[in-house]
This record gives structure tokens, sequence and C-alpha cells, in this order.
């Protein structure tokens, strides 16, 4: 007879013969360790977007304004950071987070917008 033994803890395993774990907590500790790699990646990109939602809306008070890009970079904005893309028919191409945008401009400057 095969003794199966606890992924986790390599405990000998009693039960049904298709049994991986030898509790609950050694089930969700394996699994936790498992996904905590693909979770960090997750977790620290919401947290760029939301840190960047909340620059965009403190810059952006009034739903449309001009800031500098030093003033966004200021403000540790993360360009590469952002959740949709939007091209115009003229060829602007918008960045978003969320419904907070921005366009780059001329001379260092950008237009922020908020998509109602």
């Amino acid at each position: 007879m095969n003794i199966q033994k606890c992924l986790e803890c390599g405990e000998p395993v009693k039960g049904r013969s298709d049994k991986k774990f030898c509790n609950d907590y050694c089930r969700n500790a394996y699994n936790n360790n498992t996904n905590k790699e693909s979770k960090n990646l997750i977790r620290n990109t919401n947290n760029r977007l939301r840190k960047n939602y909340k620059i965009l809306s403190e810059l952006n008070t009034s739903g449309k304004t001009k800031v500098t890009r030093t003033k966004l970079i200021d403000h540790n904005f993360d360009f590469n950071t952002f959740t949709s893309i939007y091209t115009t028919k003229t060829g602007n191409v918008y960045f978003y987070v969320y419904n907070q945008g921005y366009l780059k401009l001329d001379n260092d400057y950008y237009l922020l917008i908020k998509r109602e």
C-alpha cells in the first residue's frame, strides 16, 4: 500500500486515495504559496493604477486642464501604467486610467480630461 504524503508538510494523508493534503491549513498554505507571485503582480499593478488615478483626479479638478510633464513626474506618475488607449480620427492618442485621461501635447504639456 502506497501512503500519500501531504504536499505542504509531508505528513501522511488519511482518507480518500486522491487526497493531497492532511488538513485545510496545509491546503490553504500550499495554494497561497503557489499563487503568491501572480497575486503580487496583480496587487502591484492595481496599486500603481490607483496611484495614477489619484494623481490625475487631484490635478484635474475641473474636468479638463493642462499640466507639465514635470508636474506629473513630481507626483510620481507612472506613464507605463494605464487601463486603455483611445485614438481619435485625427490621430490623437489618449491614455486612460479608468475615466481619467491624458493627451501628450507640444512642449512637454499634457491635457488632462475626465470622461463622463
